[in-house]
């Protein structure tokens, strides 16, 4: 979970390195799963996988997005591009764009389109939100204490379980690993990929950043996490749901979000941000001709 004084409000639309931090726990099995190396193998081989994933750009997609809050849900369209992703506001509430809404979300591609920089920022984003992926999974040799809980069946096949629970000898040397030290959960990971299926996590305490002066996590707080095989065998967030409540400097924060992904399908790699925005606002016309 990305957890640094920044996080406010953007927090729960991090999903994709909220999941890739939190696979970090799986790094601990060396030290605390030696009295059963096949159990210990399946968790190390799945870390593995994961850690390649989140470094290979070779495999765009399109796809679906729902985000639903208590108070709002939207609909987006997103393309992932050499230059960053696209995304593109289909519905609000699970309702079509009013024509008020439409010619703001066409003002905003068009700025987009017109002002490069704009897309150089979001991806100089994405790049540094990988950064702290991977710096986060490479630092957690001994954070969690794991243990096999068993076989079990998920909508997608066999998986196996293991349970987690901090490792009471880890001491987190920043904020982006403080939250690691209050979360316990469960971990699935398939039996036939040996990918990563589900994490649940949830915080066992409150959580403060900066001797609670930058921050806190409330106990009580929790995560949950699905990934799929998407096509061709690549595995993607389908599923996530946060609850979490806090404080961010002298703000209270409520972070109460559902996202699920679908209809993913594979993009051109060479695909600039460019050629993403044009074939966005293409199919919507045609989609619109096809209603007529």
């Amino acid at each position: 979970m990305r957890v640094d004084v920044g996080m406010t409000a953007s927090l729960s639309c991090r999903s994709a390195v909220s999941f890739l931090l939190l696979l970090g726990f799986v790094t601990t099995g060396e030290a605390r799963a030696a009295q059963d190396g096949r159990n210990l193998d399946i968790v190390q081989r799945a870390l593995g996988l994961e850690l390649r994933s989140a470094q290979n750009t070779q495999h765009p997609m399109r796809y679906r997005l729902r985000k639903a809050s208590p108070r709002l849900s939207t609909t987006k369209e997103i393309v992932e591009t050499k230059d960053g992703a696209v995304a593109r506001l289909i519905a609000i509430n699970d309702q079509p764009l009013s024509a008020y809404d439409e010619q703001k979300e066409q003002a905003r591609l068009e700025a987009l389109l017109s002002d490069p920089g704009r897309q150089r920022h979001r991806k100089q984003t994405e790049v540094e939100d990988t950064g702290r992926v991977l710096k986060v999974m490479r630092a957690l040799p001994s954070a969690f204490i794991y243990t096999y809980a068993g076989s079990g069946v998920s909508p997608a096949g066999k998986v196996e379980k293991f349970s987690f629970r901090p490792n009471p000898a880890f001491d987190p040397t920043d904020l982006e690993t403080e939250a690691l030290t209050e979360m316990q959960g469960e971990l699935w990971i398939d039996a036939s990929d040996g990918r990563v299926a589900r994490l649940e996590g949830h915080l066992q305490h409150d959580v403060n950043f900066g001797w609670s002066m930058l921050g806190r996590l409330d106990k009580g707080g929790w995560i949950v996490i699905e990934q799929a095989d998407v096509g061709d065998h690549q595995w993607r967030i389908v599923h996530f749901q946060m609850v979490m409540n806090g404080r961010v400097l002298f703000s209270s924060k409520s972070f109460d979000t559902v996202e699920d992904a679908t209809s993913f399908t594979a993009v051109p790699l060479e695909q600039g941000y460019v050629q993403a925005i044009q074939t966005l606002r293409s199919d919507k016309e045609k989609t619109e001709q096809v209603e007529k």
